[in-house]
């Protein structure tokens, strides 16, 4: 395990990291909301702006993130490296999660929207689901809950297996690649974010050397 042995942010000096850890995933949480608004009925051009400069600073933060936990390190040495190890995966996989909210966004710039789906109903199921557990992953990150952190990932496996399945099945299906193509990239671009999901809040449950594995299939994690 690794963030459950942490001492808590105030008495190792990072307590101004985790809060830009957090300020990082309520962003993340913002774009993923609007890009997928975007493609289920919400206007694309009210939103283009706000997505592209809340990715920036995404981006920014994660940046002077790094910055910090460097500076830790040199000054505390050894002592806090897993800690930092920990905190560089976590930036690195929220910032993905930015990257695939963005490629959700893209797909309403170029048209595409889920609006006349039959499958509406049920992206829009998925959309509330992910995005509250983006939230949840702020969370469990906040508190060092593990029962909670290893609900979310064995969720997390769950949803990924079920869009694996759905683009399986557009892969194979007859129906036009107009309609089918947009539908298997938002299903893979979900599954990406929650799969980087998982990677944050393995940190709480995971020693440093086992994070970054979510995000593959599960006969090939360690």
């Amino acid at each position: 395990m690794v963030m459950s042995f942490f001492r808590r942010p105030e008495e190792s000096g990072l307590e101004n990291v985790e809060a830009q850890v957090q300020r990082m995933v309520n962003d993340a949480r913002h774009t993923f909301d609007l890009a997928l608004s975007a493609v289920t009925g919400g206007a694309v051009e009210t939103v283009a702006d706000e997505i592209r400069t809340t990715d920036r600073q995404i981006n920014s933060t994660e940046i002077e993130i790094r910055r910090a936990l460097i500076v830790h390190a040199s000054v505390h040495g050894g002592i806090d490296t897993p800690e930092v190890l920990a905190f560089m995966n976590m930036i690195k996989d929220i910032e993905r999660i930015g990257d695939y909210n963005k490629n959700i966004f893209d797909l309403a710039e170029e048209g595409v929207s889920f609006t006349e789906s039959p499958e509406l109903e049920s992206i829009i199921s998925i959309r509330d689901e992910v995005s509250s557990r983006i939230s949840s992953m702020g969370e469990i990150l906040s508190v060092r809950d593990e029962d909670r952190a290893h609900i979310f990932i064995e969720r997390g496996d769950e949803l990924r297996r079920d869009f694996d399945q759905r683009v399986t099945e557009l892969v194979h299906s007859t129906e036009a690649a107009v309609t089918a193509v947009p539908r298997a990239l938002l299903f893979r671009f979900l599954k990406r974010v929650t799969a980087h999901s998982s990677n944050v809040v393995s940190a709480v449950v995971m020693p440093v050397d086992q994070l970054d594995y979510f995000d593959e299939s599960e006969d090939t994690r360690s």
